[in-house]
Order: C-alpha cells, then sequence, then structure tokens
C-alpha cells in the first residue's frame, strides 16, 4: 500500500505512455457522456446535484492532497499552497458549483480549461500510475474542465466577450499577487520565477522573463479561441432564425 503513496515512489511519469494515454481516454469519455446526456441532465429536477458530485470530487481531490502533502512531509511554503491557476480555478469551481455563480463562470471558463487543458497534455508531474499524486492529479484537472462544461451545457451558461476582458483582467491581478508571494516565500507559483523542470509549452515561449510576456499573448489568443464556438452557435441560431417559413 505504501507504494501507492510513497513520497519517494521511483516509477516516473513519461509523457503520452499508456497510463497517460489511458487517462485521456478516460476524460474523452465522460466528456461524451456528459455531452451526450446534457438535455436530459438539464431537464431533471435533480441537475443540481450533478453540480454537488462535481464540487464534492474536487474538494475531495485538494483535501487529500494537503493531507498526503502533510503525512508525507513534504508540506512547504515554497510550493505546495494553492496557488498554481489550476488549483485557483479549482476553488474557484467549486464556489461556482455550490451557489450557482454566474459570474465566477466568467472567469473559470477560461482559467479552468485553459489552465487544466495545458496541465493534462504537458503535465508537470513525477509520480506514474497507480501512484496516488498520478490519480488526484488527473482527476482533478478533468473535474475542473467537467465542472466548467457542465455549467455549459447542462446549466447552459455563456460567456460573453466582456468575459475575455475579464478572464484577462483577473489573470493580472492574480499575476501581481502570485508574484509578490513568490517573491516572499521564495516559490514558483505559476512559474513566474522560472520555467518547470518537465517539458511544457512554457519551452517554446523564449526565456526568463521575456516567456512572461510571450504567456499573456498565448492567453489571450487561447481565451479568444475559446470563445469562438459561442460566436458561431449565435450566428447559426441568427441564420435560423431568419430563414422564411416554407410554405
Amino acid at each position: 500500500m505504501n507504494r501507492y503513496f510513497d513520497v519517494n515512489h521511483t516509477q516516473l511519469f513519461t509523457f503520452y505512455s499508456p497510463a497517460h494515454l489511458s487517462a485521456l481516454s478516460v476524460f474523452v469519455l465522460c466528456l461524451i457522456l456528459l455531452y451526450v446526456n446534457r438535455q436530459r441532465l438539464h431537464k431533471s429536477h435533480y441537475r443540481k446535484y450533478g453540480r454537488f458530485i462535481l464540487a464534492a470530487v474536487l474538494v475531495l481531490c485538494e483535501v487529500t492532497l494537503n493531507i498526503w502533502y502533510i503525512t508525507q512531509g513534504v508540506f512547504r511554503l515554497q510550493d505546495t499552497l494553492p496557488l498554481e491557476l489550476c488549483s485557483i480555478s479549482l476553488y474557484l469551481c467549486v464556489f461556482m458549483l455550490l451557489f450557482n455563480n454566474r459570474f465566477l463562470f466568467q472567469i473559470v471558463y477560461f482559467t479552468g480549461i485553459g489552465g487544466a487543458l495545458q496541465a493534462i497534455l504537458t503535465p508537470a508531474l513525477t509520480f506514474d500510475f497507480p501512484h496516488y499524486r498520478f490519480l488526484e492529479f488527473f482527476i482533478a484537472h478533468f473535474a475542473i474542465m467537467l465542472a466548467v462544461l457542465y455549467m455549459v451545457w447542462v446549466e447552459q451558461y455563456r460567456p460573453t466577450f466582456k468575459s475575455v476582458g475579464l478572464a484577462m483582467a483577473f489573470l493580472n491581478v492574480l499575476l501581481v499577487v502570485v508574484g509578490s508571494i513568490n517573491y516572499a516565500v521564495g516559490g514558483n507559483y505559476m512559474f513566474l520565477m522560472k520555467k518547470p523542470d518537465t517539458a511544457s509549452m512554457l519551452d517554446l515561449l523564449g526565456p526568463y522573463p521575456w516567456y512572461l510576456l510571450s504567456l499573456e499573448a498565448v492567453a489571450f489568443v487561447l481565451f479568444i479561441l475559446l470563445y469562438l464556438p459561442f460566436i458561431f452557435v449565435a450566428r447559426a441560431q441568427l441564420s435560423r432564425n431568419k430563414l422564411p417559413l416554407s410554405e
């Protein structure tokens, strides 16, 4: 049992290994199931329980992660506080789900999907399956994206173009706050002080500190891309409404 939790576990994570691809496949299956059943869930009197279940999964991931940090003796201010973008998005998702909050959705639609998607495709992860950290990492990031898409597909929330600006503003305020904490505790949360040791998208964005500026541009482009489907859907609906009635 200890090998599933041991911080000195020696089986290292490998990008796009069978374990990684299997985890991604499970996520795709969950996406398909959620999308196929979106209308049924939307019309159900019990749809709020879907939100509560996702919130419970996110809380369980965060609580057990901190318990693991403490019991394994690796809790440190420098690198185990919930100050990564995905950790912050996780907390926002919990409040969004529990209180059905539209304002938080406007932010977490972009930060949650954008951050979690990058994380699962290029994980900054040491431990491989079946270690607890492997399972917690993927379950937490999958649940973040499923939570956001649950609000889109089941609760039928929609971001607006102003949401892109709101998410960018939130992100920049976050950079200042987290950057200040990094300076105070000697951390590297959100990789604001240096790139991660593992391969990531940041390797393509230039050296420190210039990759931070590149990351701003990438975030804006990504947020626009995430908003585009709603533009296309809105235009398609408008075109259908303008079609003349057949005689």
